[in-house]
């Protein structure tokens, strides 16, 4: 059975409140659930003990049964010091666009070519 501890969502409309939770991968994300772990509470201020709590004595339990974290909770196990920090290669999203290349092109063309215009008279100048 291939195990995850990742996010339940519970609260109302536009005011998430998550369950950390050990479950199947092939539950539904708010479905049925082994173990709750913990809470998460997004609209608290980031300094605040009360966002993030997790029992870890059952997280390391279910890490050592196999269970993969999702991104989410990988991040908040190294930030308790419970994980290695892991490289995140983004790449995709920091690219821009095709459209957004070429006229990024187009603006380095002009820019140079009117520096090679204001760079002849005085070249001109300079000659005489």
């Amino acid at each position: 059975m291939a195990m995850k501890i990742r996010l339940a969502r519970g609260g109302s409309k536009k005011r998430p409140f998550y369950s950390i939770v050990a479950s199947d991968s092939r539950m539904p994300r708010d479905g049925r659930f082994i173990e709750k772990l913990g809470t998460y509470n997004p609209l608290l201020p980031k300094d605040s003990e009360e966002r993030v709590k997790m029992n870890m004595e059952r997280v390391k339990y279910w890490l050592s049964q196999g269970a993969q974290p999702t991104d989410r909770i990988a991040r908040f196990l190294e930030a308790a010091g419970e994980m290695d920090k892991q490289e995140r290669a983004n790449m995709k999203k920091a690219v821009p666009g095709k459209k957004a290349q070429e006229r990024a092109e187009e603006k380095a063309a002009k820019a140079a070519e009117a520096a090679e215009a204001a760079a002849a008279p005085a070249e001109a100048a300079a000659e005489e």
